[in-house]
């Protein structure tokens, strides 16, 4: 069993909050992570249909046949439960006694923020980080990061014997027919798997949602709808870009991003790491693939994203900014294996219009290869190191 880096930021949670719930995307290892940190705990699947009939008949007798707490996962599928456990643990505020766990964060989110606000901590799961993996031998974690993007960084994908391709094949289509008839009223499925396609092409671009209505033959607003649900239940990021004036027009719509670039291969017919290499899109699914480790760092510690990037009037682009402890650091990202200096460029010129110090390492050149090294005040790291 590959250790989850949240489980640290679990256990913090349950010493001083009543409820802990774990969203993310299905799939990420939110039950195994929370029977990994809590072995001694009942659990519960409201996914069982015979249970959440149980709890939603019987909401009371359910929770006090457990009295001293447990797991409740899928819990968005008994929402009645939500109402009852606020009066349960008004009774009995013990630290650690539900663990919460959900796939559809819209609904669960609303539920939670609705009833158990000041009572519940919440911690973001997504699928494995790269520094996760390494760690494990048995993983056969590869050297090559474009192997490891077609594969994806799903959990069932390093202890089952499935292919990416029929993980993701059957992913996107569960989610879809599953989770999304639930959430939305989408009569048109195909449409909808239009639209998932189409947001994999704009990966790393400036989102517009009008040209992608357009595109996909729907409403603005339907647009609007449909990324946002796919942003609430952990499957696309959108990177903000920071506002600080510098003197010139910002860019201020967001980028959007896959959190997990496996997804993003399958929804755009990338197979092999040889047709990614030589995919138009290699740069910008590089690119998210990094976005998503540096993300992952700061769920897993229970921290904000505060992941932003930054472009101006006059073309000077910086890949991603990261606010932390009084400090900017600011990071290009590069898919090419071989460094030039032509990939500093972007950075000397933050150097010169954000004033930072060029010798206390707040600029970074993150890249395809394996080599580190310190270039006028630029840390050029291996795109395996930048996460760890």
């Amino acid at each position: 069993m590959i250790p989850r880096l949240a489980k640290s930021t679990l256990e913090r949670y349950a010493s001083g909050f009543p409820a802990i719930c774990i969203t993310g995307p299905r799939q990420s290892g939110k039950t195994t992570l929370a029977k990994m940190a809590f072995p001694d705990k009942p659990y519960m699947s409201l996914e069982d249909p015979d249970i959440a009939v149980m709890a939603r008949s019987d909401v009371r007798g359910f929770l006090e046949t457990y009295q001293d707490g447990l797991i409740i996962d899928e819990a968005q599928y008994a929402p009645e439960l939500f109402l009852y456990l606020k009066s349960y643990i008004d009774k009995d505020p013990k630290p650690g006694k539900y663990i919460v766990t959900g796939s559809q964060q819209f609904n669960l989110m609303e539920n939670i923020t609705e009833s158990l606000a000041g009572r519940a901590a919440f911690l973001t799961l997504l699928p494995f980080s790269i520094s996760e993996l390494a760690t494990v031998k048995e993983t056969a974690f590869s050297e090559d990061p474009f192997e490891v993007m077609v594969k994806g960084l799903f959990p069932p994908l390093y202890d089952r014997d499935v292919s990416s391709y029929d993980f993701f094949t059957a992913y996107i289509a569960s989610y879809i027919e599953r989770d999304l008839r639930q959430l939305l009223n989408v009569k048109d499925l195909s449409t909808f798997q239009k639209f998932f396609t189409f947001c994999a092409a704009r990966i790393g671009s400036i989102l517009n949602l009008s040209s992608l209505a357009s595109d996909c033959e729907i409403s603005h607003n339907t647009a609007k709808a449909w990324i946002s649900i796919l942003e609430t239940s952990g499957l696309v990021y959108l990177l903000k870009p920071y506002y600080k004036n510098y003197g010139k027009r910002l860019v201020k719509s967001p980028k959007l991003y896959f959190t997990d670039p496996g997804l993003a291969c399958r929804a755009l017919g990338i197979l092999t790491k040889e047709q990614l290499f030589m995919n138009p899109l290699r740069g910008n699914l590089f690119e998210g693939f990094i976005i998503g480790e540096l993300l992952k760092q700061r769920l897993n510690k229970g921290l904000s994203p505060d992941l932003w990037f930054f472009r101006d009037n006059t073309g000077l682009e910086i890949d991603c900014l990261i606010e932390g402890e009084g400090n900017l650091t600011a990071l290009e990202i590069k898919s090419g294996k071989t460094f030039s200096n032509d990939m500093l460029k972007g950075l000397e010129s933050w150097q010169r219009i954000s004033g930072i110090p060029t010798k206390n390492g707040n600029c970074i050149l993150v890249y395809a290869g394996s080599n580190k090294s310190n270039i006028n005040g630029i840390k050029l790291l291996p795109w395996n190191e930048i996460a760890s």
